[in-house]
């Protein structure tokens, strides 16, 4: 199967670094020059994952998070110069499931899609789990087949990302998971940049399953070597 990958990305230059590489990989692309474009490419076209650059023409990298995730839960990938922690939790928050800072090595890129496409796959894939469909824990429901999670009855609405972090310490409560094995388990790689991007992510859970985000009651921090669902 040959994946399409969509390119928001002003700079001529950094396209065409992308493309030699990724299509050495056998990777389908659509190259967009502004937002606006990308937008209406995202309305009539499968994309499997996309690259979206922050500083682009007509619609920002931002706006255009914004509008994508109304309608598709795809991987998203930032690719920016802005390299500031509130640059990197903004996208984040919008929606994107990682971030990347200019200059970058292709070749990360290139894992980083493949991370992507593989643990995006896998979530939705229909093949029979070894764990329960359904966990719940308080007031907190995991629905595996449904790919939800529900509290008190309500939908959660969460990220890919958001998702994948609940869903696998949901399913061990008690279970201490380092960030290293968070990050290998739900993108297939780790990287030492990664670790504000967790923190992000960790934050914005907290916010949509605690009744009070500064003292948790299910998603615990263990100082010094990770995090845990509590059991309850």
């Amino acid at each position: 199967m040959s994946y399409k990958i969509l390119i928001a990305e002003d700079d001529t230059d950094i396209v065409e670094i992308l493309r030699l590489y990724l299509e050495n990989e056998g990777f389908d692309l659509l190259i967009c020059k502004d937002g606006e474009i990308a937008l209406k490419e995202f309305e009539h076209s499968q994309v499997d994952v996309a690259l979206i650059d922050i500083m682009m023409p007509k619609l920002n990298g931002y706006e255009l998070i914004k509008k994508v995730r109304e309608t598709s839960n795809i991987p998203i990938i930032v690719m920016s110069a802005k390299n500031m922690d509130s640059d990197k939790i903004l996208g984040l928050t919008l929606g994107a499931d990682d971030y990347l800072t200019k200059p970058f090595n292709p070749l990360e890129v290139v894992a980083r899609i493949k991370s992507q496409l593989r643990r995006y796959y896998d979530l939705n894939s229909s093949a029979p789990e070894e764990t329960p469909n359904v966990v719940t824990i308080g007031e907190l429901e995991l629905d595996s087949s449904n790919l939800c999670v529900n509290k008190n009855g309500v939908a959660i609405n969460l990220t890919p990302t958001e998702f994948k972090i609940l869903s696998l310490m949901m399913k061990t409560p008690g279970k201490i998971y380092t960030k290293m094995q968070i990050f290998e388990n739900i993108n297939g790689d780790y990287y030492e940049s990664d670790d504000n991007t967790l923190m992000v992510h960790i934050s914005k859970i907290r916010e949509k399953i605690e009744n009070d985000p500064k003292n948790p009651v299910y998603l615990k921090t263990v100082r010094g070597l990770g995090y845990k669902i509590e059991k309850c």
